[in-house]
């Protein structure tokens, strides 16, 4: 069921949800399973949140729901508080006020072990990607399955960093990685425990736009496979681009609330 060879192009999300490795029904009744079990419900949850940062508030008042397979930017000026709403989503960061609610549990309410089996369901691309450097860039992306005991054969490995178009340097090390290389080295390190949420603050800030094309179509292959999408970014030719392709919305930080569409939420 595996193509070896399958152009970058032309991969298709039955063929991405195979190469992961870690859920291997067909997409259509995966898909299908998923949709029902979370039929009307969010993936993540905001109820008058509030966060304070530095003695002052940085977010105030935000409601809203990311429904499962959802597709959504994040914008605002610098410093507005987008990787902090980020934080919030993984419960990285807890609310100042109110209530976050990631796959139907108040993170308030989880253990410590319950927030990291949480964090399991949710793939990270920070916007400066860190890597153990002395280990080589295959190593890399499989290190969430490392801490969490779990195993991945060389052939589904072989084939994810075949979609991110890195296999030919899965023995590299990173400091020889060029930014677009290293971002996308970020995203496969990200989807490797199939994740049913992506988030991505910045992840083409520092990439040519060629290169910002080529994660984008990434992400949206994954979103056509159900994921649900949130990328944080000053971009708007790279939403445009989204908004072609799929049905993205745009939240945008403004007066340290979310907007969305430029209406309040």
């Amino acid at each position: 069921m595996r193509h070896r060879n399958f152009i970058f192009a032309t991969l298709n999300a039955l063929n991405l949800h195979l190469l992961l490795g870690i859920v291997r029904r067909p997409l259509a009744v995966y898909g299908k399973k998923m949709r029902q079990g979370r039929k009307g419900q969010a993936v993540i949850s905001f109820e008058n949140v509030a966060y304070n940062y530095g003695g002052g508030e940085l977010l105030s008042e935000i409601s809203l729901r990311l429904a499962p397979g959802s597709f959504h930017f994040l914008t605002g000026p610098s410093g507005a508080g987008k990787s902090t709403f980020l934080k919030l989503c993984y419960a990285e960061l807890l609310p100042t006020a109110g209530h976050v609610t990631i796959f139907d549990r108040e993170v308030r309410s989880l253990s410590r072990d319950e927030v990291a089996h949480t964090r399991r369901r949710v793939g990270v691309v920070h916007q400066n990607c860190q890597f153990l450097d002395h280990l080589p860039l295959a190593s890399n992306v499989t290190l969430p399955l490392t801490v969490s005991n779990r195993e991945v054969s060389g052939q589904d490995l072989g084939d994810l960093l075949s979609w991110v178009g890195l296999r030919h340097l899965a023995d590299a090390l990173p400091p020889s990685l060029s930014g677009g290389e290293r971002q996308r080295a970020a995203l496969a390190r990200a989807v490797i425990v199939d994740p049913e949420v992506i988030l991505a603050d910045e992840p083409t800030g520092n990439l040519d736009w060629e290169m910002s094309l080529r994660l984008l179509t990434l992400l949206v292959e994954l979103n056509r496979m159900g994921k649900t999408i949130v990328i944080a970014t000053h971009d708007m030719n790279l939403i445009r681009q989204a908004k072609a392709q799929v049905a993205a919305r745009v939240l945008r930080i403004r007066n340290r609330r979310v907007q969305l569409a430029g209406a309040d939420l």
